[in-house]
């Protein structure tokens, strides 16, 4: 695992739609003492309200890595952000990334962090070989988030729960599965860069044998009704083998974004596949609660689709952002052992 330099400017490109940037609010929301602030390209129209620097001028101020804060689409690095990244290690900071192309095939990049002896730094690579899952039935108990799309909370979800339960005096572990995770918590795998026969191996060694009253909490990928990323969530989801799951939402979507032609499920559709799909590993399985990306409503719109939708699927429904996940940690706290 590398050790990366602190604290970060935070890079957002060109980007127009806030979900595209999730590794840059995800960092500033859930490590802030981390953050100093951000850079962005003209074209930007995301801005995470931290203090704007130019790469040189953070430098000067102590920042000791600039971190790509855009997932782009496909995982790949735009050519048009190489100067901004040069320029970042002309000034002597490092380059971290969690793209699937790596830093060290452009060659700018390559020559600017030899001239300055910054590094470049792929959080999403690892040299570290997976096993094929073996589906064997682990100890300790271990929740997983899941969601009806992309980008709209699991990862949110999983932290402020993993919070909430030791809050409530319960051994838990957040374990990370996405580059910002990895970024927040130092440690974890990039699950989506694991080459698909591993996933489920990869997700078991993430979340080993523990103590029986330990939680593991562990960070979603993808969702099983995206046309694109279905497979990652569907390897994690057999090797996290989990004991409870949580199903996250965005009502503000109606088809999966990016994707028009493909409509968000029925959320007890949604839960009834989740729950089917990971029972292969793990019988006991049951969803136990709604965690709800309510941004786009107001205080009342929320109050009241809260209410409807807990007295509709009979589970507790929740905003990670607004209100907190303890009803959910309750919940599990409440199992009893599988």
């Amino acid at each position: 695992m590398h050790q990366l330099r602190k604290p970060y400017l935070l890079f957002l490109g060109d980007v127009t739609i806030k979900s595209d940037a999730k590794t840059a609010f995800g960092l500033r929301d859930w490590c802030p003492d981390d953050v100093m602030g951000e850079w962005s390209l003209p074209a930007c129209s995301v801005s995470l309200g931290l203090p704007r620097l130019a790469p040189a001028a953070a430098a000067q101020q102590g920042a000791g890595s600039i971190v790509v804060g855009v997932a782009a689409v496909g995982g790949a690095l735009p050519q048009h952000w190489l100067a901004e990244l040069e320029a970042a290690l002309d000034a002597g900071m490092d380059v971290v990334s969690g793209q699937h192309t790596r830093l060290t095939t452009f060659p700018t990049l390559v020559a600017a962090a030899a001239r300055s002896g910054a590094r470049l730094i792929d959080v999403r690579h690892s040299d570290q070989t997976f096993p094929a899952g073996t589906g064997r039935r682990r100890s300790g108990k271990r929740v997983l988030t899941v969601g009806t799309d992309c980008a709209l909370g699991k990862k949110y979800t999983a932290l402020a729960l993993t919070k909430a339960l030791q809050a409530q005096g319960c051994a838990a572990t957040f374990r990370a599965t996405g580059q910002t995770g990895v970024m927040i918590a130092g440690e974890g795998v990039a699950i989506d860069a694991v080459i698909s026969d591993f996933v489920a191996g990869a997700a078991e060694q993430l979340s080993p044998d523990n103590a029986d009253g330990h939680w593991d909490v562990i960070e979603g990928q993808g969702a099983l009704f995206h046309p694109a990323y279905a497979g990652v969530t569907l390897g994690l989801l057999h090797g996290s083998q989990p004991d409870a799951l949580v199903l996250c939402h965005d009502p503000a979507r109606t088809t999966i974004e990016g994707y028009p032609h493909h409509p968000i499920p029925d959320l007890q559709l949604a839960i009834d596949r989740y729950v089917e799909a990971a029972r292969l590993t793990n019988t006991a399985v049951r969803c136990v609660g709604i965690s709800i990306n309510s941004c786009e409503l107001t205080d009342a719109a929320w109050s009241a689709y809260r209410d409807e939708l807990q007295a509709r699927l009979g589970l507790p429904v929740v905003d990670p952002m607004r209100g907190g996940v303890a009803a959910i940690a309750s919940a599990l706290l409440a199992l009893g052992t599988p």
